[in-house]
């Protein structure tokens, strides 16, 4: 027998409106910034969709971690990475920290690709519907996460925002620099190899420095990328920045700032291992004091550079992740 009182809503609040009906107010976040799909934690682009892509199931760079990129030979796949994530950042009207360079650099960036998305979509629609693979659909959205959650954003690059969503990824033409007009954001750049500045601090130091000034002095909703080309390499750095000592303390301090400000900034760093393979000292302790290391190996040369029609482009190198973000940081939860 029920004693229950009739005209009375389970679960419903005071005065008998239902819990669900409370209004609750979600925190705007800032351009860019997405949260993870997989934990829930924020994240931004590389500015490379499918490096989004590959960082532990998180479809962007988390906020608060790092990136090490070793590249051997004499090929420049790291730089060119380097300049989306610089590039994506000024679109996106996030403050954009650089070493070893001066404010020129900002001339090598790419420009937006305002045509290639629409070329995408055009090729995907000319494609005959046989081509598709008849799978079963259970198969069919495995590794698609906006197939099996609709409320996942999608992560394909695009350059033209939806209403009131902004766009996370964008797209870049390196055969063309990035407009004054499309930038939203900061650059500041500071040389590595500044002979003229009679400051004894080294660059690394005044770098750490003017970058926690900067993020101090800035809205907390403010997001920051820090960038560093071609650690340790003689041509960007002077002798005593590539002091062991200096070298090991700039990491450490880098690494403070990240976990000091864990909700606005992330930092990508490039590591020539031709000059410091992976078996010397420094080397080992920039992978472990990084929160993510890629290697990226290039392939031989190839002497046919044109392609005939209809043949597919060759690939120019492999990437190896030997550690992601989060997925193996001990502190992750």
């Amino acid at each position: 027998m029920s004693f229950r009182k009739r005209n009375v809503v389970i679960g419903g609040t005071g005065n008998g409106a239902p819990a669900s009906a409370v209004p609750r107010k979600d925190k705007a976040l800032a351009p860019g910034i997405r949260p993870s799909p997989l934990d829930g934690r924020l994240t931004t682009s590389t500015g490379t969709s499918s490096l989004d892509q590959l960082l532990a199931g998180h479809s962007g760079f988390p906020l608060g971690t790092s990136i090490l990129i070793e590249e051997a030979g004499t090929t420049d796949f790291g730089g060119t990475l380097l300049r989306y994530y610089a590039a994506e950042g000024l679109v996106q009207g996030h403050e954009v920290h650089v070493l070893g360079y001066d404010s020129n650099w900002r001339r090598e960036l790419p420009a937006l690709d305002l045509t290639g998305g629409s070329k995408s979509r055009s090729s995907k629609k000319d494609a005959p519907a046989d081509d598709k693979m008849k799978i079963a659909w259970r198969y069919e959205t495995f590794g698609n996460p906006q197939a099996r959650n609709p409320s996942v954003p999608d992560s394909k690059p695009s350059s033209v925002p939806t209403p009131g969503v902004g766009t996370f990824c964008h797209s870049f033409d390196l055969t063309k620099r990035l407009e004054s007009s499309a930038i939203q954001g900061k650059l500041h750049a500071m040389p590595g190899a500044d002979v003229l500045s009679g400051s004894p601090q080294t660059p690394f130091k005044r770098f750490v420095a003017d970058v926690v000034s900067k993020i101090r002095n800035s809205p907390p909703s403010t997001v920051h990328r820090i960038v560093v080309p071609s650690l340790l390499s003689p041509t960007l750095y002077s002798s005593s920045a590539c002091k062991p000592q200096e070298f090991l303390q700039f990491l450490h301090n880098l690494r403070a700032i990240l976990r000091q400000f864990p909700h606005q900034t992330t930092a990508m760093v490039t590591l020539p291992v031709s000059l410091y393979p992976r078996s010397t000292g420094l080397t080992r302790w920039a992978e472990l004091l990084a929160d993510g290391v890629l290697e990226l190996i290039p392939l031989p040369h190839q002497s046919q550079m044109s392609r005939e029609p209809g043949e597919k482009e060759k690939e120019q190198g492999l990437l190896r992740a030997h550690s992601l973000p989060v997925f193996h940081e001990k502190e992750a939860a």
